[in-house]
């Protein structure tokens, strides 16, 4: 929400106008309330629509769809009137989110929240089919969420299937991507109730995945996907991957009914799941109560500078989905009359103030409006576009996630600082980890020329698979967990000047490892197995390390072992035989955890130590005892006991229900680090090679480590820290040249 502005009308109709809840295509919407108190949504046209031949009956059409359609699940229309000279409908407000912003903000929601958001949606179409119409538009952005279910929005293209006057053949209706065959065959009088099944079905894909059916880009590929091709097995959960496909048919007359559909979902588990008011994820919730908060504390509103019929058309800063979730958004209480019991299901503005202790700078800071340009006056902010490219939905998702979380957080940030010349705004594509899907979306971002640079990718081999086209298209990337070489690229030219990455390269993890086994253990003799399963990482671990020791004047040894199975008990004979007094292990969790039972059974008692590719749960829940005295060398520190990261962590405790993952620090830095790239002496700089080349000019010193560029280094060579297995439990032990080794 934003306040009035200058020109902006005091009422619409029989509602005062509160605040701007954001502008689209078409017009502007604004926070109302109702003589009696009530909040709604207004939503108005601008007027070079409303002058348009015909529109009218257009517009007249979408009121009428929307009187006739009664039902729980689709937000009511209050109010509108289609001959004023600007036209405009009131409707009710849910202080929801769409279902696009919270699967873009908090990832995929879980197979029994996509079950209730079926059956629900499924119900809601009944009733539109019910009143002889077909929704047609039937997307993330017209689905809101609320504390007891979704609701449906946006009636703007619905019709009857019969009616041709006002949409007819040759004419693509919907959203490229939702949108079923005949819809993208643009065959109007082939569009019919099975269409909406077909939409949903891609709905429900996208929000137990996060994945688009028929993939993003282009709209004319999407169509075409749309039309030919079957839809992303990436986009189809496990558990409702049969029924999705039955209503992604091709043929109409294959697709499921929505009975069909409610059954098959699991009405009952789905109504008493809704009934319960969890259905949704613990972050979603929170903001629902955010939002409805701040509907709370607006107090009386004084009267715009100039009342007039028709508001500004004035692009709103809201986003566009900003805009479409809250033009029709639940009813919301009446503020005057809201008792005390009402007021804290809602969320009181005092709880989110004092969330998280030290993250009280987060909260405070969105709260604040910027001082140096005031709504309304002024120049606006430029917003530079910043994408985010990682595995969301891949092998790696967990560790996307936590980065992608970790960004937000800091472009909400410095988003918040009014003296900041300039706004960021966060664009999230997913690669699922597959190089081949990460090449063609590096190709599409960089033909996109309002994006100005990338933070990621998530994984090595989506780095090296991106790597000449970011390069060729001089796209500064800046990456947290790509730990590859990129001093030189699979081309064999330098790609420093636009590739910043936060993690050091692989070799020098060698330094911490080394630094353990002489001045905390003084071991003599070291078994360095190298886990052919994680290719070049553990033998550029195990060579560099072996140098060192040798350096060092201790005696190392390199085993390699294949990537299949592994003869656990005769790897740890095989350190026993070579009277090793310390083991060095490169694998992941579950290989390292069945080479620490075997040392275990074997009696050995020199010192253990892995990598962060085996520092996760899985090692401690395998390992059991015998992960104990296990010592890690990783490129990501733990915010939750680092003082420097005490706000982030208390932030992101605040904001995302759970500890802040791995590198979602680190991920913070990176953005700050882009800002202040982009930022030359107080001029904006909105050029790619501009930003590229003043990359390695600055120095940041960040919640993590310190980003500087070092020639032969790169822009960190010195950020390793250390975990020890205590008590079951990872114990951080911080900086690998401070650790307190127990």
């Amino acid at each position: 929400m934003e306040p009035l502005r200058v020109g902006d009308p005091s009422r619409i109709g029989r509602y005062r106008l509160l605040r701007r809840l954001g502008a689209g295509g078409m017009g502007v919407v604004f926070l109302a309330r109702a003589p009696g108190g009530a909040i709604a949504a207004v939503k108005t046209v601008r007027s070079s629509y409303a002058d348009e031949s015909g529109f009218r009956a257009r517009f007249r059409r979408e009121v009428e769809a929307a009187r006739q359609v009664g039902n729980r699940w689709v937000v009511p229309l209050l109010d509108a009137d289609a001959d004023a000279e600007t036209p405009w409908l009131a409707t009710s407000y849910v202080p929801g989110p769409s279902l696009a912003e919270a699967v873009h903000a908090f990832g995929p929601l879980s197979l029994a929240s996509v079950r209730v958001l079926g059956v629900r949606l499924a119900e809601a179409l009944e009733a539109v089919h019910g009143a002889g119409l077909v929704h047609r538009d039937v997307k993330p952005g017209n689905v809101l969420l609320a504390p007891d279910g979704p609701r449906l929005i946006d009636f703007g293209i619905a019709r009857a299937p019969e009616a041709t006057a006002l949409t007819s053949s040759g004419v693509i209706v919907g959203s490229p991507g939702f949108l079923s065959p005949e819809q993208a065959r643009a065959r109007g009088g082939e569009t019919g109730p099975p269409s909406d099944v077909f939409s949903l079905g891609c709905v429900l894909a996208f929000a137990a995945t996060g994945v688009r059916p028929f993939g993003g880009g282009a709209a004319a590929g999407v169509l075409l996907r749309t039309v030919y091709e079957e839809p992303d097995p990436a986009a189809l959960p496990d558990g409702l991957t049969p029924l999705l496909r039955a209503c992604l048919h091709k043929d109409p007359a294959d697709r499921p009914s929505l009975a069909r559909l409610r059954a098959a979902l699991g009405e009952k588990a789905a109504a008493d799941s809704a009934e319960s008011s969890d259905w949704l994820p613990a972050p979603v919730t929170r903001l629902i109560n955010d939002r409805s908060a701040a509907v709370l504390t607006i107090g009386a509103i004084e009267p715009t500078q100039v009342s007039a019929s028709t508001p500004s058309n004035t692009a709103s800063t809201a986003s566009p989905e900003a805009a479409t979730l809250t033009a029709v958004t639940a009813t919301g209480p009446t503020p005057r009359a809201v008792g005390r019991r009402g007021f804290l299901r809602l969320g009181s503005t005092a709880g989110l103030l004092a969330a998280g202790g030290g993250g009280a700078w987060w909260w405070s800071t969105r709260a604040k409006p910027p001082t140096s340009t005031p709504s309304g006056t002024g120049p606006r902010r430029p917003e530079l576009v910043v994408a985010f490219h990682g595995d969301l939905t891949g092998a790696d998702k967990d560790i996307g996630k936590a980065q992608l979380n970790g960004a937000r957080l800091a472009v909400e940030q410095l988003d918040a600082q009014s003296d900041r010349p300039f706004r960021l705004k966060l664009r999230t594509y997913d690669d699922g980890g597959d190089t081949g899907r990460a090449d063609e979306l590096a190709a599409r971002l960089t033909k996109d020329a309002e994006l100005l640079a990338v933070l990621g990718p998530t994984t090595d081999a989506c780095f090296h698979a991106t790597e000449r086209t970011y390069t060729k298209a001089v796209m500064p990337v800046v990456s947290v967990s790509v730990g590859t070489d990129t001093l030189s690229s699979t081309s064999g030219t330098s790609v420093f000047h636009c590739h910043a990455a936060l993690h050091v390269t692989y070799g020098l993890l060698a330094a911490p490892i080394v630094r353990y086994l002489s001045n905390h253990v003084d071991s003599r003799k070291v078994f360095l197995v190298d886990d052919r399963a994680q290719d070049d990482f553990a033998w550029t671990v195990c060579d560099q390390t072996e140098q060192a020791l040798r350096r060092n004047g201790r005696d190392a040894t390199v085993t390699h072992v294949a990537a299949g199975k592994i003869d656990y008990a005769s790897l740890a004979a095989e350190v026993r035989s070579a009277h090793a007094d310390a083991v060095v292990f490169t694998g992941d969790p579950a290989r390292a955890a069945g080479l620490a039972t075997a040392l275990t059974a074997a009696r050995f008692t020199g010192a253990r130590m892995a990598t962060e590719r085996a520092l996760d749960p899985r090692f401690l829940a395998s390992a059991g005892a015998a992960a104990t005295g296990w010592v890690f060398v990783t490129s990501f520190t733990d915010p939750t006991a680092r003082p420097s990261a005490r706000a982030f962590t208390a932030a992101y405790r605040a904001r995302f229900g759970a500890d802040p993952g791995r590198y979602a620090a680190e991920a913070h830095d990176a953005v700050m680090f882009l800002a202040k790239a982009c930022d030359k002496g107080g001029t904006t700089l909105t050029e790619r090679g501009a930003i590229a080349r003043r990359m390695p000019e600055i120095t940041y010193s960040g919640i993590t480590r310190t980003v500087k560029y070092e020639s032969g280094y790169g822009y960190n060579h010195d950020a390793m820290f250390e975990f020890q297995v205590v008590d079951g439990a990872f114990r951080y032990l911080g900086h690998y040249r401070d650790a307190a080794v127990s």
